[in-house]
């Protein structure tokens, strides 16, 4: 796909949180009663999470505005084994593996090419601490799991939140108390998505302040839900950089102030670097400015910021650093090494780190011919980072959008002036 250089403004209706539409199948799914799950996700990864709750026994239905009715009164009943196929779909697996282990029965959690490269070893362990058994193919997937979990004691790297969310959810369903401690937590904001969907379900669960160390009550249940899924900003970040980097004004709307999710702390960061944000209702508005200014900014709690900001600091004057982000390399891919290669090019000068990159801004980008490596989120960030180039960008592969946004590239064109 080639990208030209193009004015962008306007507004747009940004779809719904991935992160949000997975957990709410897939408590829907452990209900076993139905559930209404209004302005879901529709993608490939949360099509992958709505084939894997179908597998599991639930019946999906859509109604005509987009509405899902998920009926999970007959799921799991007769099942003697269970194979859950997630895609690309991390967030499935990483949070589906914990319920599943609460089963009695034997589940194998595979995935497509690049969801096997992503590790498991440390959620396997956990999960055997805690009383399951599990087998895998050296600690990535294709893995088996089988419960029940009786609960107790576990110590967690966490270089992904997942890996914590995914404990959190599967533990209330053990028959005893578990007490899981962190030695490393990244990205908290989605931990505490994760609670707040506890707390809204009535589970039981005492957890420490800088969520390192949690007590979940065993012997729980969930309960079937109606909820509406709000608007997603890691889908969004893109337009609030396109807005950055050519000096115009875009609207998003349907989106949360309020929302835990971390990714709306790009306004944050797009404001520290020169851009105006403003809110009305649930619309955000974003004014670039005459001249981007680099920064420091720490992406711990945001990886999945990374490719679109690396952009934005490409457009901006002075150096910028992006730090503290080393869970960006255990992505779809290795994000820091990618976008490093493409922003280099683009005509970009940029130095790599091990948990991060220094992009030595110049106030725009030359373009040329650049590699999307099937990942949605590198794609989204490049073709972003064409609608302000000199001579234009050209994706080899742009396919992989559609696995989290499947209307990106129209929701872009409709703000082309």
């Amino acid at each position: 796909m080639h990208i030209n250089r193009k004015k962008l403004q306007g507004k747009v209706l940004i779809p719904a949180s991935k992160s949000q539409t997975i957990r709410a199948f897939l408590i829907a799914a452990f209900s076993r009663g139905v559930s209404t799950i209004r302005h879901p996700l529709i993608s490939d990864d949360t099509s992958s999470c709505i084939k894997a709750v179908e597998e599991m026994g639930a019946i999906v239905t859509f109604s005509e505005n987009g509405d899902a009715t998920v009926d999970a009164t007959s799921a799991f009943i007769g099942l003697e084994s269970l194979h859950i196929d997630a895609g690309n779909s991390g967030t499935t697996e990483y949070l589906s593996l914990p319920l599943l282990a609460s089963l009695g029965i034997p589940v194998q959690v595979d995935g497509d090419e690049q969801l096997r490269k992503r590790p498991l070893s440390p959620l396997l362990k956990a999960l055997e601490d805690l009383g399951a058994e599990t087998e895998s193919t050296e600690g990535f997937p294709p893995a088996v799991v089988r419960g029940p979990l009786d609960g107790g004691d576990t110590v967690i790297e966490c270089r992904t939140s997942q890996y914590l969310s995914g404990l959190l959810l599967g533990a209330p369903l053990a028959i005893g108390e578990s007490h899981i401690k962190c030695s490393l937590l990244y990205e908290k904001p989605y931990v505490r998505m994760t609670l707040k969907w506890l707390d809204d379900e009535g589970i039981r669960y005492r957890i420490s302040e800088d969520l390192e160390e949690a007590w979940i009550e065993g012997g729980q249940s969930y309960q079937p839900l109606d909820t509406y899924i709000e608007g997603d900003f890691s889908s969004a970040a893109f337009f609030f950089v396109a807005a950055a980097i050519g000096g115009s004004e875009i609207t998003v709307e349907g989106l949360d102030k309020d929302s835990t999710q971390g990714d709306k702390a790009i306004l944050d960061i797009l404001s520290a670097m020169g851009c105006s944000v403003s809110w009305k209702g649930n619309s955000v508005t974003v004014k670039g400015p005459d001249k981007l200014k680099g920064g420091e900014f720490d992406l711990n709690a945001i990886p999945d910021t990374l490719p679109s900001l690396a952009v934005a600091a490409a457009f901006a004057y002075g150096d910028t650093h992006l730090t503290n982000v080393p869970q960006a390399r255990i992505k779809e891919t290795d994000r820091i090494s990618v976008m490093c290669e493409n922003l280099r090019l683009m005509g970009v000068e940029v130095e790599e780190e091990k948990d991060g990159m220094v992009i030595h801004g110049k106030g725009g980008i030359k373009g040329g011919k650049v590699k999307g490596y099937g990942d949605h989120r590198v794609i989204m960030a490049l073709y972003t980072a064409g609608t302000g180039s000199e001579e234009g960008v050209d994706i080899d592969d742009t396919s992989a959008a559609s696995v989290t946004f499947p209307t990106f590239f129209t929701l872009m064109k409709s703000l082309e002036v």
